[in-house]
């Protein structure tokens, strides 16, 4: 007996687009679901649609996420629509943004600069590299993010940014260098120039890596070896050396930008040395591109310990 497969209906259609798009379809996916303009308006009168822009819907209520607005900010403006400057840098987790006006950026130089609550930025510079997704929204990447709030922040909030994307671990070196190249001339390039020239992009570490780089480091300079990744009175460490009452925390970029990790970490090494333990710091980039500093530092510390 032949089994016949049921052929879904538009709305169920509808309903699948719209969970993997925040509650969101614009009018050609609507037509592709099966509905015609006659269809379309009869459910936008019964209330299963509600129109956000001219040719992109709410499907069955208007509680959107900000993902929802987001995207469907993006889908009103067409192909190659990208969200830009301080809405990109909202979804990438980079810079908070409290504006209700949403950022987008299309691929051409004409048109209109606002519609309604979306700015409007008009580009011939964007390239494939500019272009990403992220939670199903296109928007622009994290590079092209940056230049483009470069130019609407001041020194000091745009270094934060700069920062919150390397404790995000979204920040690309080469990537950012290669925009700021490309786009010379763009209001902040100079000032996010300025800023990624003062990093030191550090290379994820594993702890097994920098359990080789300590190893190899006290090797060379005929030093105790340490315990590594152990406890000490209930703390767990990186590195302890306990006859000699010394704990080494080695720290990444990761560790630098939030205060909640800033202040667990000090409370841990005050409550080290209260019992009797030097607790000493050291950055993953010191340790692999200045060993000649932490050995001699290590070899002070271990000569003069109890």
């Amino acid at each position: 007996m032949e089994h016949v497969h049921d052929i879904p209906s538009p709305d169920a259609v509808i309903a699948r687009i719209a969970r993997r798009q925040h509650g969101v379809i614009n009018l050609d996916q609507l037509r592709v679901a099966g509905l015609a303009i006659g269809a379309i308006n009869s459910r936008v009168r019964a209330g299963r649609l509600h129109r956000l822009h001219s040719r992109v819907f709410a499907v069955g209520h208007t509680r959107l996420s900000q993902e929802g607005r987001w995207l469907a900010a993006v889908l009103a403006l067409g192909d190659g629509a990208l969200l830009s400057h301080v809405s990109a840098a909202a979804l990438w987790g980079i810079r908070r943004s409290r504006s209700d006006h949403i950022h987008v950026t299309v691929p051409t130089l004409a048109g209109h600069r606002h519609r309604g609550v979306i700015v409007v930025h008009r580009s011939c510079t964007l390239t494939l590299a500019d272009n990403a997704q992220r939670d199903a929204i296109p928007v622009t990447s994290v590079a092209r993010t940056l230049l483009d709030v470069a130019g609407m922040l001041a020194p000091g909030p745009l270094e934060r940014t700069v920062e919150q994307s390397l404790v995000r671990r979204v920040f690309d070196l080469n990537a950012v260098n290669a925009v700021i190249a490309a786009n010379p001339t763009r209001p902040g390039a100079t000032a996010l120039a300025r800023i990624v020239a003062t990093i030191h992009h550090e290379p994820p570490l594993t702890r097994s890596d920098l359990e080789g780089l300590m190893r190899d480091l006290c090797d060379a300079q005929r030093l105790p070896r340490p315990e590594v990744n152990t406890f000490v009175e209930g703390a767990e460490v990186d590195f302890v050396w306990r006859p000699r009452r010394l704990v080494v925390e080695t720290d990444g970029q990761e560790s630098h930008g939030t205060r909640v990790a800033f202040e667990r970490d000090r409370a841990k090494d005050a409550r080290l040395t209260m019992l009797g333990y030097r607790v000493v710091r050291f950055t993953h980039r010191q340790v692999v591109y200045e060993p000649e500093t932490v050995s001699a530092t290590l070899r002070a510390l271990l000569a003069t310990a109890a």
